[in-house]
C-alpha cells in the first residue's frame, strides 16, 4: 500500500484542556480510533477476535507534538502497520491539520492469546487469517 490508511476527525470542545488545545490523552484516543478503523476496513471484527480468543495489545507508544490542535479543527489521522519478524509489530501514525504535521505516534504492538495471556508467535499469520483485505494491513 503506497498511502497509509487515514480517518478524518473533528476536534470536539470537550477534548481540549485549560489552555484551549487538545489534551494529551485525546491524541492517544485519536490514534486508537484510527487503528481500529484500519483493522475494521481490513475486514476484521473485534467480536471475531474475542471469539477466537485473541486481541491486539499496545506495548509501547511514543508521541511527538509539532503543532497544537483546537476545538472545531478538522484533522486527519494516519495509520500504517510495519511488520518484522517475531511476536511484535510497529504502528506508525501521524495527525495532520490542513496537511501540516501536528503529532507523530510510534507504537509497538502484539496480538495476545487471551487464554494463555501471552503474545501469539506470529501476529502476521493471525491477522492474515482474519482479514478479508490483508493488504490494508501491509500484509
Amino acid at each position: 500500500m503506497t498511502q497509509p490508511f487515514t480517518v478524518r476527525i473533528t476536534v470536539r470542545g470537550y477534548e481540549t484542556d485549560s489552555q484551549g488545545h487538545v489534551n494529551t490523552s485525546v491524541y492517544m484516543q485519536y490514534a486508537e480510533h484510527a487503528r481500529w478503523s484500519l483493522v475494521q476496513a481490513a475486514g476484521i471484527r473485534q467480536s471475531e477476535l474475542i471469539e477466537k480468543g485473541v486481541g491486539p495489545v499496545n506495548l509501547e507508544t511514543t508521541m511527538r507534538f509539532h503543532r497544537e490542535l483546537r476545538a472545531g479543527e478538522e484533522i486527519e489521522v494516519s495509520c500504517a502497520f510495519v511488520w518484522g519478524e517475531g511476536k511484535t509489530f510497529r504502528v506508525e501514525q501521524t495527525i495532520r491539520r490542513d496537511g501540516e504535521l501536528a503529532a507523530e505516534l510510534h507504537s509497538v504492538g502484539g496480538l495476545m492469546d487471551l487464554r494463555a495471556r501471552k503474545l501469539v508467535p506470529d501476529p502476521r499469520d493471525a491477522f492474515r487469517a482474519f482479514a478479508t483485505d490483508a493488504s490494508l494491513l501491509g500484509l
